[in-house]
């Protein structure tokens, strides 16, 4: 059963809403020069491509603000919408003033409350940027992080506690000064007129449990949309298994209402694989669906062949090939299951629980290849042609199984 999300209000970046009533929205961030047009759009279209709904550029100087209309121009040039979110840190207020046709194309600005200014100008240039918000009727987002925790809050918050006859350890002073900081500045935001309709709020952390609870405490005090993400989560294997088991606690707790997964680049990856990621842990979570999974075995002793591997890969790589069809003429199909099995143990089972599933003869079985659609063994294969025939099959059960609506 999928969790009820917490309630929030909805909140819309450009044409994307999110919040409760809404699906979780993916995001992610591009790592481009922004001032390098051309880069930097070749890489949006490579994460829209890949399924971003919306896309964060750093905006660290002038020819980065100065940069971003013609960014948008190039890219509805080419049919792409997607709502683009000004990351802005130390100079935001001078940027976002000096450039309005800029912070116009924008569809949201992140706002870290650590880095906008130290003494009697944080809030100066925090109420500056908040305003300008207002005027353009643009969302904000109140973004926390723990490697630039306002230092005059987390200061402040660290001498209380060594005042106290017996002080509280240092990750509970980090959770209060973190929820502090992000509280705070939502409150002087909404003070300033600035609609909770326009508010997301996130407290990031770079560890699995200290990210969890502050969360955790984060949702108890606020009824804000969240955005979720583990920063600095590190890259490879790490950074996929840390962040997906961060952001699956939370989410299967109803807090979060978008994500991004930041993987730290590795040669030849691209950048898009924060997406897929994302795409794989809402898809396997049961929140979202994206395209058809695929069910296999990890193969054991009583696996003959490599087959059924072969098999399942192929299938995998089939299912993306033709996505772009099957979703325009066969909706449904993203939920739509198939088992590639390799050995009588579980192969049968699995097969009849997907909508189709094949599953090979293991060691000392007939050679015989049963295949099952809804349950029903259907066909037997057998020969070297085996898995051409179940492509043929497979094409044949989406088009029978998920056809369009009439009228």
């Amino acid at each position: 059963m999928i969790p009820q999300r917490r309630d929030t209000p909805t909140v819309w970046i450009g044409a994307v809403p999110m919040g409760s009533q809404h699906p979780i929205v993916i995001q992610s961030m591009t790592n481009t020069a922004t001032a390098d047009v051309a880069a930097t759009v070749s890489q949006i279209k490579e994460l829209v491509t890949a399924g971003s709904e919306l896309v964060r550029l750093t905006v660290n100087d002038f020819d980065a603000m100065a940069a971003i209309p013609e960014i948008v121009d190039q890219l509805e040039a080419s049919g792409i919408t997607v709502p683009l979110v000004g990351d802005f840190h130390y100079n935001g207020h001078v940027l976002l003033t000096k450039y309005p046709k800029s912070a116009a194309y924008l569809s949201k600005f992140r706002i870290n409350p650590g880095n906008v200014g130290k003494g009697s100008a944080h809030y100066d240039h925090f109420d500056t940027m908040i305003k300008v918000a207002i005027d353009l009727g643009k969302a904000v987002r109140i973004g926390v992080n723990f490697g630039s925790l306002d230092p005059d809050v987390f200061t402040q918050m660290m001498n209380e506690n060594a005042s106290k006859t017996v002080p509280d350890s240092f990750k509970e002073v980090v959770y209060r000064a973190m929820i502090h900081s992000a509280l705070d500045s939502l409150s002087r935001a909404t003070t300033l007129g600035l609609g909770v309709d326009r508010l997301v709020i996130s407290t990031k952390m770079s560890d699995v449990q200290d990210l969890i609870a502050v969360y955790q405490r984060l949702a108890a005090q606020c009824p804000h949309v969240i955005h979720l993400g583990l920063t600095e989560a590190g890259g490879g294997l790490k950074g996929v298994a840390s962040s997906a088991a961060a952001l699956s606690v939370l989410l299967q707790q109803g807090i979060g209402d978008t994500i991004r997964v930041s993987l730290t680049p590795e040669p030849g990856t691209p950048r898009s694989q924060e997406v897929s990621v994302c795409k794989t842990l809402l898809q396997s979570m049961g929140f979202r669906y994206f395209m058809p999974s695929v069910t296999s075995c990890p193969g054991c002793g009583r696996t003959n062949s490599d087959r059924f591997v072969k098999l399942a890969q192929s299938v995998g790589h089939y299912i993306e090939s033709r996505m772009p069809y099957w979703k325009t003429h066969h909706p449904g199909v993203e939920q739509m299951v198939v088992a590639v099995m390799g050995c009588v143990v579980n192969g049968p089972g699995e097969s009849k629980h997907a909508n189709i599933g094949i599953s090979f003869p293991g060691s000392s079985e007939k050679p015989g290849i049963p295949v099952y659609q809804d349950g029903q063994l259907t066909h037997t294969l057998r020969g070297d042609k085996a898995e051409d025939a179940f492509f043929e099959l497979l094409e044949t059960y989406v088009s029978q199984r998920y056809q369009p609506c009439s009228g």
